[in-house]
This record gives C-alpha cells, sequence and structure tokens, in this order.
C-alpha cells in the first residue's frame, strides 16, 4: 500500500517507487514531520521528531511543557502564523476578531484510491484510480472555526507525491485568507544547494545553483503570471550532489500566476520548504459555509542526482498533465510565418509559404499575429477579433480551403487577455482593461491587459473566438499572452475584494482555455508568453506544448532548453528552426529536434541547398519522434559546467535506441574527447550509425564514445544514433 497509517502509533507513511514521506500525529493533535527522503521499510523515527535544542526562548503550548515541544522548533506538515511558529507561515487568517492568528490541528482523516480535481485549477490526474493514492487530513482552528484539509497523492510509480490544500470556512462570521501556500515542509539540515531557474525575454530559465544560508532565501512572481524572470520551479540538492548521483529534490506550482517558492534556514539548522501563492498582493474573503482551493505543488525525491529528478517530472507531467487527444497523438509539423513575414503578408503571401511547406514535407501552416482588425502593427486591434477581409481576401474561410486543398492543416493566432487602447472593443468598453480609479492606465507593448476575472468579458471572447473557430477547419490555435499586469484591479470587485483579483483573473483565464478545449477538443493549443513567460505546469494542462522562447538562434537556445528540462519534458517544448545566422541549419535542426518541431523563415529568402537540407530535418524528424518526446533524458556536458559545448542523450524506454547530440558552442582547441553515454543497457550491444561499429552499452558507458572525427568549429554540431543489434 503507497499510503498507510498506524493507528497505534498515529503515524501516516506515504511509498513511492524510491521514496518515503513520513509523519505523525503528535500530543495535542499537531501533524509532526519525521522523513522525507530515500525509500526505507520501517518508520522506527522517534528521534526525528525533538528539536527541543535551543528553544529556550521559544514558546510552548501550556499543555505541552513537560515534553518541551514548541511549535517554533519542531518540524510540521502546516506552519500556521502566531501562534508559537515564529518561522515563515504557510497558512495565515485574519479572522473576525482582526487578529490573524491561526492554529490548526488535525482532527481526521481519510485514505482512498484515486485523485479529486481541484475546484477551478489544473491538477496532476489519475487515468486510473489505481494509478495513485490520496490522504486527506482535516485539521481546524477551534477557536475560529476555519479548518485546513491538507491533501496528499502519491504517484506511486513515479517517485512523487503532490500537496495541495482546501481552506474551508466552518463559522458563522467571514474570515481573510492573506497566505495560503501549498505546502510545509521541514527538512533537517542545512547540507543543501538551492537550484532555481532564473531570466528574462529572450533568455528564459537559466540555471542557478547556490548554497543555503541561515534565514529566508527563495524566488517568487509579482508579474500576474509565472513569468520569464523567475520560474514557479526549484530543486534542493544535497551537498556534493552531482547530475546522476546524490539526492535531490523537484518542487514544481501548478500555477500560473503571482508564486512565491521560499525558504527559510532556522537557527536549529532545519530548512522550511513552501510553495504557493505569493501574499503580497492576495487576500480572500471566505465567508461561512465557502472553500478556497489553493494550487497543486508537485514533490519528487531523487536519489540519484539531478538528472534522475528531472526524468521524474518528465514521465509523470506526460502521463499525468499532458491531456487530450494530442497527449500521445504525434503533433503536426508546422511552419508559423510570424518571423518569415511578420505583419506584411496577405492570403496569396500565406498560400505561398504553404506550396513550399507542401513540397518540403511539413505538415501545417499557421497563421500568426495581424490577420484580425485593423492589425498592421503592434499598436491596435487587439480584442478585434473578427478577419481583416484586406488581408485575406475572400475570408479566412477562403484562404483555409486553398491551404486544405494542398493537403495541410491550419492554425491561427490569438491573444485573448489583451486589449489595444486603439480598438473598437476598447472604445466600446473601457471598463474591461485592468485598471484602478485616477491612475494612468500603464501601456506595455502598446495594450492594456482584459479583465479576465470577469465571466461578461469571457463570455465576449469565447463567442468572437467562437465565430471563427466553429464555422472553419483550423487544428490548432496558438494563445499569446505579451505583458505582465499593472494597475490590478477590476471595476467589478468591492473594495474588500480587490486582493482577489490576481488570482481571479487566472482563475478567468483557466476557465476560458478549458471552456475552449472542451468545446474544440480537436485542437492543438499551444501556449506562448513572449515565448516561455508562461512555461509552467498550470498552462501545460491546457495546452501539451508550450512555445519555449521568443530567441530561435540555436547557440542560444541550447541554455534555454537545458534550463527548461530540470523538470519539463521535450513534448512539451515548442522549438523551431528559424533563419538565426550565427550557425547553420544542422545546428538549427540539431538543438530544434529537442522538442515538438517546426520553422520560422520565408522560404523566398533561402537557398535550394537549405531547402534540399530541410527536407532531410524532416525525415529525421519523423523517424525519431517517439524517441525524443517519450524517451528519458540525459544531460551530458550541461551548458553550466562548460561555456565552450554542450551534450544531451535520449534513450527509449526499451533502452534498443539512443541519441546523442553535440553542440559546439564556442572552438576551445583541437582536442581528443571521449562521451560517456548513459542509461543504455550493459548487456545490450548497439550499432553507432557514425562509424558503423558495434559497442556494449557496458562499453559505450564506461570506456566512452570517440569524438575525435568530428566537427568541433564554433556553432558546429553532429548527432550520432545507436541502435539495438540483436
Amino acid at each position: 500500500m503507497p499510503i498507510i497509517f498506524d493507528s497505534e502509533k498515529k503515524i501516516f507513511k506515504l511509498d513511492t517507487l524510491s521514496s518515503s514521506y513520513i509523519f505523525k500525529i503528535y500530543d495535542e493533535n499537531y501533524l509532526v514531520h519525521l522523513y522525507y527522503g530515500a525509500k526505507i521499510p520501517d518508520y522506527n523515527l522517534t528521534d526525528f521528531e525533538d528539536r527541543r535544542m535551543y528553544a529556550s526562548f521559544s514558546a510552548s503550548n501550556p499543555n505541552l511543557l513537560r515534553t518541551g515541544f514548541s511549535a517554533d522548533v519542531y518540524p510540521l506538515e502546516i506552519g500556521c502564523n502566531g501562534c508559537g511558529d515564529m518561522r515563515i507561515a504557510s497558512l495565515q487568517i485574519r479572522n473576525a476578531d482582526g487578529n490573524a492568528s491561526t492554529d490548526m490541528r488535525y482532527v481526521s482523516h481519510k485514505i482512498y484510491a484515486g485523485k479529486p480535481a481541484l475546484k477551478g485549477l489544473p491538477a496532476l490526474y489519475a487515468n486510473e484510480d489505481s494509478e495513485c493514492m490520496t490522504l486527506e487530513i482535516t485539521t481546524r482552528d477551534k477557536v475560529t472555526g476555519a479548518e485546513a484539509i491538507l491533501i496528499y497523492t502519491v504517484f506511486e510509480k513515479h517517485s512523487a507525491l503532490t500537496r495541495s490544500v482546501i481552506i474551508r470556512n466552518t463559522s458563522e462570521k467571514p474570515f481573510t485568507i492573506e497566505k495560503v501556500m501549498s505546502f510545509n515542509l521541514d527538512l533537517i539540515g542545512k547540507d543543501f544547494d538551492l537550484i532555481t531557474l532564473y531570466g528574462r525575454h529572450n533568455n528564459e530559465r537559466n540555471f542557478e545553483r547556490r548554497a543555503l544560508a541561515h534565514g529566508r532565501q527563495g524566488i517568487g512572481s509579482r508579474r500576474g503570471s509565472s513569468s520569464a524572470q523567475q520560474n514557479p520551479f526549484m530543486a534542493l540538492l544535497r551537498h556534493g550532489a552531482t547530475e546522476e548521483y546524490g539526492d535531490a529534490y523537484g518542487f514544481n506550482l501548478v500555477y500560473s500566476c503571482n508564486h512565491l517558492c521560499e525558504i527559510e534556514v532556522d537557527f536549529n539548522e532545519s530548512s522550511r520548504i513552501m510553495m504557493g501563492i505569493d501574499p503580497s498582493d492576495f487576500g480572500w474573503l471566505l465567508s461561512p459555509g465557502e472553500e478556497f482551493y489553493s494550487p497543486e505543488a508537485v514533490l519528487v525525491y531523487s536519489n540519484e542526482g539531478l538528472g534522475g529528478m528531472s526524468r521524474t517530472f518528465h514521465k509523470l507531467y506526460n502521463n499525468n498533465l499532458v491531456r487530450g487527444q494530442w497527449k500521445k497523438a504525434k503533433r503536426p509539423l508546422l511552419i508559423n510565418n510570424w518571423e518569415g513575414t511578420y505583419f506584411d503578408f496577405d492570403d496569396d503571401k500565406l498560400f505561398n509559404i504553404a506550396k513550399w511547406a507542401k513540397d518540403i514535407g511539413i505538415e501545417m501552416l499557421v497563421m500568426d499575429d495581424g490577420w484580425f482588425g485593423l492589425r498592421n502593427d503592434d499598436r491596435c486591434a487587439l480584442g478585434d477579433w473578427t478577419v481583416n477581409e484586406n488581408k485575406l481576401r475572400g475570408g479566412i474561410g477562403s484562404l483555409i480551403s486553398r491551404i486544405k486543398g494542398l493537403g495541410l492543416k491550419f492554425g491561427i493566432w490569438y491573444e485573448p487577455e489583451m486589449i489595444s487602447p486603439d480598438s473598437d472593443l476598447y472604445r466600446a468598453h473601457p471598463d474591461w482593461c485592468i485598471h484602478v480609479p485616477n491612475r494612468d492606465r500603464s501601456q506595455g507593448r502598446w495594450q492594456y491587459v482584459i479583465d479576465m476575472s470577469r465571466q461578461d468579458v469571457r463570455d465576449y471572447l469565447f463567442d468572437k473566438m467562437s465565430e471563427v473557430l466553429a464555422h472553419n477547419d483550423i487544428d490548432y490555435v496558438k494563445w499569446d499572452f505579451n505583458r505582465n499586469i499593472t494597475e490590478a484591479g477590476s471595476a467589478l470587485l468591492p473594495p474588500e475584494r480587490q486582493k482577489e483579483f490576481f488570482h481571479r483573473f487566472i482563475l478567468g483565464t483557466y476557465e476560458l482555455m478549458d471552456r475552449l478545449t472542451k468545446t474544440y477538443p480537436h485542437l492543438l493549443l499551444e501556449n506562448c508568453s513572449g515565448g516561455g513567460g508562461r512555461y509552467d505546469p498550470g498552462m501545460m494542462y491546457f495546452s501539451p506544448q508550450i512555445w519555449c522562447s521568443d530567441n530561435t538562434d540555436a547557440l542560444s537556445r541550447v541554455d534555454i532548453q537545458f534550463g527548461s528540462s530540470l523538470c519539463y519534458p521535450a513534448s512539451v517544448q515548442g522549438a523551431h528552426v528559424s533563419a538565426s545566422s550565427r550557425s547553420g541549419y544542422e545546428t538549427k535542426r540539431n538543438v530544434a529536434m529537442w522538442g515538438s518541431f517546426g520553422y520560422e523563415l520565408d522560404p523566398a529568402k533561402i537557398s535550394k541547398e537549405a531547402s534540399e537540407e530541410i527536407r532531410t530535418q524532416i525525415a529525421d524528424y519523423h523517424k525519431y519522434y517517439d524517441l525524443i518526446h517519450y524517451g528519458d533524458l540525459y544531460r551530458i556536458i550541461s551548458p553550466w559546467e562548460d561555456p565552450y559545448k554542450v551534450a544531451w542523450e535520449f534513450v527509449s524506454e526499451d533502452k534498443s535506441q539512443a541519441m546523442l547530440t553535440v553542440v559546439v558552442k564556442f572552438f576551445k582547441e583541437a582536442r581528443n574527447f571521449f562521451i560517456k553515454l548513459k542509461g543504455l543497457d550493459p548487456e545490450k550491444f548497439y550499432k553507432c550509425d557514425h562509424n558503423g561499429e558495434v559497442y556494449s552499452g557496458a562499453l559505450l558507458m564506461n570506456a566512452g564514445l570517440s569524438m575525435y572525427h568530428l566537427p568541433d568549429g564554433d556553432g558546429e554540431s553532429y548527432v550520432i544514433h545507436l541502435e539495438e543489434v540483436k
């Protein structure tokens, strides 16, 4: 059983494939954490609960003075504000008396097969109830009547568990939730390195590793999105742990708005970890009988280092996060016109691109920004989602008919959450833009953000999108989000609920995406936010692929893709070949093959030789699709370890084939070097397509493969395929 409860010792034990998570009901019904780490068969962990050392200034529950217990020093499953725990709190409620003292104690629990949905929120799911098991623990503050239901779901085969919290008001008075984190985890010690993913537009998800220090440290976003600046992911690696060895804990928040990922190392050398909605611009007024659902957090433990942690996330997300028709179906290879034409296109220019695409083997044309309203540049018309028939003569139906006549699929671009000040929609409904009274409305990229917390706004958007989607044969939608939120407020929310705005905004976005994908289940939805500004598991629940970055330069992309791979699978990663000039088409292809492959270029501007090279690339895309999308990823040489070259490898689940890619970013010196492959079967033999030789998996992993005769100039790259021979 993945979850057991010892009623005599009052201990809960949650087991996955390679980890155990253990806690107990302590005296006075405190939930005390005991252990999270490599899987263990027993739970004789009595000594792990005692943290009385140096607690002389820590207040104690008067009923527990004899034991030396203090909420300030003991490891807890929920850290409450104002009742003895002086560390960062995972829960703070401002009650009807005006104070923010909160004290949650165990009341009851239940264990059952399967996994519950989270109302209004994306979350991991069970394909079958037997796939996972859930523990729900009800805790209650006896003074205020507030309840916190702690939800733990164990994905036994994936070495992962999820955590979330439901806050319920069982009293007769309203109260305000001021902070609710999705989980609270107290680990022994501070001998960890913290890994986070920082960045900006065109340079997302850079790897950063630093040692934990006493006090608070962490990352977050207050931009109205998960952001390119700080992804809602962090990992803890035990000192000395590497890519393939040692303890690694990964944490990822299934949420696309403001978030906080925080760690505090206290005076007892304990590390408290939590993730959730950023509390600085958050508050939620909860009336009697109402519930509030927190976003879900995913926790992964690996004793096989950072790589083992990553591969667990990849398999888990491919199997239990990505949904719908395109979860396993082979996705069409596309060409997007944006970098080829920008706003300067019409139906004939798009048709000419499509003819070239069909001839070369591409399967879908995507028409990007500029097809609607008076949208001839980026300064107008967002919100006016009607077809511009000056560009698309005969309407969009005529263009689609021509494209489909070639045998191609057709996709279209939207930015539903935005509104231009120069638009018919804004002139008709100026209150629909996000704003606060008596302040200038900041513009970003010449646009405002529309108020997705409003039902009338969402209904308008759904109806306008349906006017196009319901009456035309459209296979794909690219959903963009190109600025941060400022002057955050809604014209419909009363003053006491304005701090609910950010969360209501993203709930509205989720609701519209859910309605769209349920109404048009055949659509392949690709998310985008200036590239990778909402590259998070919340968006992956609705869109099985996300545009990784607007930066399509191959030598820049390898860094972005390495960082993204810490927890996000290749199947989700939108990666295209473009006309960028720092490398040739071979390297562009080799980098873009690490993901959902496609093209961003103008065929009229490339040579016949390049076209023929692209034809070969497309054949490789089809040949190795499953290996890349669903194989195990091994980061062989990382850009954060070697500034000159990088290497990665995909290995099929049955270990019958592998693909090694090496990119030389900067030529350093002519020297022989070997690469030791990973993840192969040591007992199997593999034929190398580079030299025709046959090697054992043991030799390839322990002695390595020589790279001596392969390209090593700036921007050059190569791919080596290995296939099992009987």
